[in-house]
């Protein structure tokens, strides 16, 4: 089990404000597996990986729009943050704590 196992409570600071969301991360070696939650519902992450308490994923989005979210965060404690590349709306911020 490392750092990020868990659930997360997010917040992403997106063009349209903030998106509040639940991360649910599991780690196995330097893969990354989980769920991303939100108002739009719940969406599997692919390509995740991990390496000390770096991370990296993706999800594919469809609402408001279809596109791919590229993640990449750091774990520190019961802390995550990072940053979100949001298809061809720039990047977006985002940070969390242990749920």
């Amino acid at each position: 089990m490392s750092s990020a196992d868990g659930v997360w409570n997010t917040t992403m600071n997106t063009p349209m404000g903030a998106q509040k969301g639940t991360l649910t991360l599991a780690s196995d070696g330097g893969s990354l597996t989980g769920t991303l939650s939100g108002p739009q519902g719940s969406i599997d992450i692919k390509d995740g990986t991990i390496d000390g308490d770096a991370l990296a994923w993706k999800a594919d989005i469809t609402q408001p729009m279809a596109m791919t979210l590229e993640f990449s965060a750091t774990v520190s404690g019961d802390d995550i943050s990072g940053n979100v590349k949001l298809g061809a709306f720039g990047d977006a911020s985002f940070s969390g704590t242990r749920a």
